[in-house]
């Protein structure tokens, strides 16, 4: 545990040199830490026991009197010293208020018990538990296991079976000199925790139970604070302690026991150390002298050596003079270098006024171009509205056209329809005339009935023949019907295929785009692509590899940042590409860039590169930029990170002169309906449009892909037209299955009815074929004539109803024709004013092209002297930044000739001149260098020889001053520590001496400080009936008294704020016992600001009752036990 220092040092800091004496000691010395002086270092303000008791403390005038006898006087000083205290308050800092216990030792659980601010007497049979309280004193404050003579660690200490034992102490905290009473409050409480393993932690708590600090230093100052010493016998004598002290008949150990008790030896130990120290610094010293003598002689030989370089001074300081004629001769060559660069600036400026002319006057022919071409432009706007107003006219004639020629092709199919079933009855009749005449001419030959059968198998032929060319009739109509279902069908197929593979293409684009605005929530730079964050890697790479001589600036989109979000689509329409793209520096580099690209994209995938020299500085666009006052252009609605990217999109896209507008409206109505804005060309509205004077294009794009800021609503509106589009490619997936189909089913039904048709064809055939062979059979038949007559009479009757039906018809179609031919008479009449209309046109385009020519021919040389103005400026420019970078230089060699020579030389010689001189004077310098060694070697080995020697020789000297004082400081101190110590010694034999009367007892306390050792003789009964005997001749209970007397007297002369003593009646008779606890009693009354905790194994039922007492009984410990309880004797609590 550490401890204070102890007092030799506190005199020493007293001492005029105590700052260059403890300098030495911390930097010689290395002191261990020592504790204090239980007397020096006390903090208990006894004002009442100084003013009450004062005269107990000897003088040390008074004490160099004394051996080590008392003499009587001493005995009442004491007796009225211990009376007077008897009014002291209780103590206030460092007392123990209560101590807990759980699994310590064999206990499961002790306590808290509460212990009075002055006398406490812990009773009990053995086993109960009072030494595990006193154990657990000196291990809960920090105390060695080897201290409590219980176990070499603390281990032993934790219960068996338990992982840990814990000991909770409370310190009593009030008065002017508690420890942090802001932090702590009126009580500390020290928790330690005894691990298994021999570990331990510590947790300082206040009052309120906050914990304050888990550290041992703290809890080392507050011990240090208080004056606690849980390893001072005195303060705690253990059970094991006492016995070993009873039973000791060794006047050493008894002599090292007073000298612990007090720290003289801990004073001796230190005082020992420094003489110790003290011998070795003597040694250092003597080593010293001897290297000092070297030092010296090697000091004087590169004296000598410095002396015999002098003549080379002169030369040394010509070439200065040279060094400084060389600078202000290269300000005076800088100087000239500036002025034909001053010359050619003044030359180029005088230039500018001739291209701002020609400007001009490409200005003025560009705005009466302009006027010509709107002039024209309104004409011929005028004339297309005519023809836009003859227009629905010829389309309504178009349509009547085209129904009126379909109602009289119609009619006509029908009235030929008609015409063709005359011309087939009127065969038919001829074929039935000639016929019957032939059966006439035949009739009186044949009469056979097979003839007449034969006749009749031909006219049932003929009716079968007439009912399948019918059908076959129809099932080519229904053929046509179902190919022209088909037709349709496929075509509509075909459309609804181009959709489905537009939509999908759409949802693979939206899905691609999702994909990647999902990846740009963690990677922005995805947004750009899937390869752009691994392209920058490997551009950053090639950079520090050094591949590149500027590191390319990209994608461009990356630098760009919105002022207004609404206008996102309007400037990702206006740059596209760009967004993506690269700027290099060079041409090299752009190979680079390109070979680097060609690992992730294919050749026609890549972002484009951008070759433009960089610049850290924006182009000056104030005279060609665009200004209106309520549409900002791209530039103004942009923050540009990067001023490269900056002038790459002037000078790509010339963004300084797009307006973003966001109404569509008025963004016609700002670009078409009047004169664009000075220096516009072209417009984006919010929607992406583009607008220009006399176009209008409509974006293709419906949201932002690079720029917009909310991903998550993007990526939210991207999901719904995602489900839309998916939802759009399953409908028309849908109909085009519900198209095949369709299809499928029309072509089964086609097949049916082709082979329907095959088999009515071969049916057809068959009959023609049979008819055929009975009409050519030659063999006299009967005919029945009147059959035939029938016949063609029936075919008369029905040539005559469809002649009828021709002649109606014949007048439909006339009527018909003649509405056709009034139709394309109307047609052509509107189709010849359109062409009158377009006739008209016509020239005007031709002179509104020639115009537009002649506009944009004067709008090429307002660009080419542009371009020339801006080239002669930028070579303004470029000849500036040269000057101003050599004036910078300029100034610059001028301020490294001020620091070499800060006034101005006139120097008519040139630099190459100079600089030649002084390297011949350099190797002459340096020949005469090698002659007599380096000069500025044997100045260096000069001064450092001279500063070792004198360095050395101060510490020498330094240390003997100190062994000089510190021989006369411990000369000194060691003095005062002899009277010290033989103070403490009479105070203790006069203690003792007092004590010892109280029964009647005589004795004497002899110390060999020699020879360390402490004799003690005691007589029992009166001093002059029997001689003094040795403490071994004693009965048990007389030396047991005698011991106590001891420990009293060293308890009057030492400071504690506690005194604990364990069985301290073993081995006293009952009268023994009674009068040392009445001398106990009588100075724990006499010192109040102390606290005493005794254990014993008696009863204590004959103690005198006082608030002052207070007596904690402990219970007979039990099987099963776990928490042992006490209780107070008296009723009545001390007052806090």
């Amino acid at each position: 545990m550490q401890r204070r220092s102890c007092p030799v040092f506190l005199l020493l800091q007293a001492s005029p040199q105590k700052q260059t004496v403890m300098l030495q000691l911390t930097t010689l010395i290395q002191m261990k830490k020592k504790s204090a002086d239980p007397i020096l270092m006390g903090k208990r303000k006894e004002e009442s026991v100084s003013k009450s008791g004062g005269h107990k403390r000897l003088r040390q005038e008074d004490a160099d009197k004394y051996d080590d006898e008392p003499n009587e006087a001493e005995h009442s000083h004491l007796a009225s010293g211990s009376n007077s205290c008897s009014q002291l308050t209780s103590g206030e800092v460092g007392i123990i208020e209560s101590i807990q216990l759980k699994n310590f030792m064999c206990h499961s659980m002790l306590g808290p018990f509460q212990f009075g601010s002055n006398v406490n007497f812990v009773v009990g049979n053995n086993g109960s538990g009072k030494s595990a309280v006193l154990t657990a004193l000196i291990v809960g404050l920090g105390g060695k296991a080897t201290t409590t003579n219980r176990g070499s660690s603390l281990k032993v200490f934790v219960k068996d079976g338990e992982s840990s034992a814990d000991v909770s102490i409370t310190l009593r905290n009030q008065g002017r000199d508690a420890f942090k009473p802001d932090v702590y409050g009126d009580s500390i409480v020290v928790s330690q925790r005894i691990n298994a393993d021999g570990s331990r932690s510590y947790k300082l708590k206040s009052k309120s139970g906050t914990s304050v600090s888990c550290k041992k230093e703290e809890l080392v100052a507050i011990l240090d604070h208080f004056n606690i010493q849980v390893d001072n016998p005195v303060s705690v004598l253990t059970q094991e302690m006492s016995k070993h002290f009873l039973q000791s008949k060794n006047e050493g150990d008894k002599y090292k026991f007073f000298m612990k008790a007090t720290q003289l030896e801990q004073m001796k130990d230190d005082y020992s150390y420094i003489m110790k120290t003290k011998e070795n610094t003597s040694l250092q010293i003597e080593q010293g002298v001897e290297r000092l003598r070297e030092l010296k002689q090697h000091y004087v030989e590169k004296k000598e050596r410095y002396r015999t370089i002098g003549f080379v001074n002169e030369m040394r300081n010509y070439l200065e003079e040279l060094k400084n004629k060389m600078a202000w001769a290269v300000v005076s060559e800088a100087e000239k270098e500036i002025k034909p660069i001053q010359e050619s600036i003044s030359l180029e400026e005088g230039c500018t006024d001739k291209y701002v002319q020609k400007l001009n006057e490409w200005q003025v022919k560009v705005n009466e171009a302009e006027e010509k071409y709107k002039t024209i432009q309104d004409q011929l706007k005028k004339i297309h509205e005519e023809a836009q107003l003859l227009q629905p006219q010829c389309v309504s004639l178009k349509s009547e056209l085209q129904a009126r020629r379909r109602a009289y092709n119609e009619a006509e199919v029908l009235y030929n329809r008609f015409r063709t079933e005359l011309r087939r009855l009127e065969k038919d009749d001829i074929q039935l005339r000639k016929r019957i005449e032939e059966l006439k001419n035949s009739a009186e030959q044949i009469s056979d009935p097979e003839k007449l059968e034969r006749q009749r198998k031909i006219t049932q032929l003929k009716e079968q023949l007439k009912v399948f060319s019918d059908q076959e009739t129809v099932i080519g109509q229904q053929l046509q019907q179902f190919q022209q279902a088909i037709y349709e069908y496929r075509e509509e197929h075909s459309t609804f295929k181009r959709e489905e593979l537009e939509v999908k293409q759409a949802l693979d684009a939206k899905q691609r785009q999702l994909k990647e605005l999902h990846e740009s929530k963690t990677n922005q730079l995805k947004r750009f692509g899937q390869h752009m964050p691994a392209l920058l890697e490997a551009v950053e790479e090639a950079f520090r590899q050094g591949r590149f001589k500027e590191k390319p600036v990209g994608p461009l989109g990356v630098y760009l940042h919105l002022k207004d979000a609404e206008l996102t689509l309007a400037v990702e329409a206006c740059l596209k590409s760009l967004l993506r793209a690269f700027c290099c520096d060079n041409h090299n580099d752009e190979r680079t860039l390109q070979a680097l690209m060609s690992r992730y994209y294919s050749p026609g995938t890549r972002p484009q590169i951008i070759v433009n020299r960089f610049r850290n500085e924006v182009y000056n666009v104030r005279c060609r930029a665009v200004y209106h006052p309520e549409f900002p252009s791209v530039l103004t609605a942009l923050e540009i990170d990067n001023a490269v990217v900056t002038n790459c999109l002037i000078d790509m896209r010339g963004i300084e002169t797009v307006l973003l507008i966001k109404s569509s409206c008025v963004a016609r109505k700002v670009m078409q309906s009047n004169k664009p804005p000075k220096n516009c060309r072209e417009a984006f509205t919010a929607e992406g449009d583009q607008v220009f004077e006399r176009r209008y294009y409509s974006s293709e794009n419906t949201r932002p892909r690079f720029l917009s800021k909310d991903v998550d609503v993007e990526i939210s509106l991207l999901e719904n037209e995602v489900e839309n589009k998916k939802a759009q490619l399953l409908t028309s997936q849908q109909h085009l299955h519900s198209i095949e189909n369709e299809i499928r089913q029309n072509e089964d039904y086609l097949n049916q009815h082709r082979q329907h048709q095959k088999e009515l064809q071969n049916k057809l055939r068959r009959i023609n074929v049979e008819i055929m062979d009975l009409e050519n059979v030659e063999e006299h038949q009967s005919v029945d004539i009147s059959t035939l007559v029938d016949e063609a009479q029936e075919n008369k009757n029905k040539m005559e109803t469809v002649k009828g039906d021709m002649q109606k018809q014949k007048v439909i179609m006339e009527e018909l024709k003649n509405n056709l031919r009034a139709a394309e008479h109307k047609l052509e009449e509107i189709k010849d004013k359109i062409h009158q209309v377009e006739e008209v046109a016509g020239p005007v385009k031709d002179e509104l092209n020639q115009v537009d020519s002649e506009m944009e021919k004067c709008k090429r040389h307002w660009q080419h002297y542009e371009e020339k103005q801006k080239q002669h400026l930028a070579s303004i420019n470029t000849q500036k930044e040269l000057l101003a970078s050599k004036e910078k230089k300029l100034k610059e060699k001028i301020a490294q000739a001020m620091q070499i020579y800060p006034e101005r030389i006139e120097v008519d010689r040139t630099v190459k001149s100079l600089d030649t001189e002084m390297n011949r004077l350099r190797e002459k310098i340096n020949s005469e260098a090698d002659r007599h060694g380096n000069r500025d070697e044997i100045i260096k080995e000069f001064y450092e020889a001279k500063e070792k020697y004198e360095d050395a020789e101060s510490k020498v000297k330094n240390l003997k001053k100190f062994i000089k004082l510190l021989d006369k400081i411990m000369t000194q101190r060691y003095k005062t520590y002899q009277q010290f110590r033989r103070c403490l010694t009479l105070r203790c034999i006069l203690y003792f001496d007092f004590l010892l009367h109280q029964r009647g007892y005589f004795g004497k306390m002899s110390f060999d400080h020699k020879n360390e050792t402490l004799s003690i003789t005691v007589q029992p009964g009166e001093g002059g009936k029997a001689a003094l005997n040795d403490m071994r001749s004693l009965s048990g209970g007389e030396r047991s008294f005698s011991t106590v007397c001891f420990i009293l007297s060293l308890w009057s002369i030492t400071e504690s704020p506690f005194r604990c003593l364990d069985e301290f009646d073993v081995y006293m008779d009952m009268v023994n016992r009674r009068i040392s606890m009445d001398m106990m009693l009588k100075m724990a009354d006499s010192q109040r600001h102390r606290q005493f905790i005794l254990l014993t194994p008696q009863s204590m039922s004959s103690l005198p009752t006082s608030r002052l007492i207070r007596i904690l009984r402990m219970q007979d410990p039990e099987r099963g036990q776990t928490t042992l309880n006490f209780q107070n004797r008296h009723q009545e609590q001390e007052d806090d």
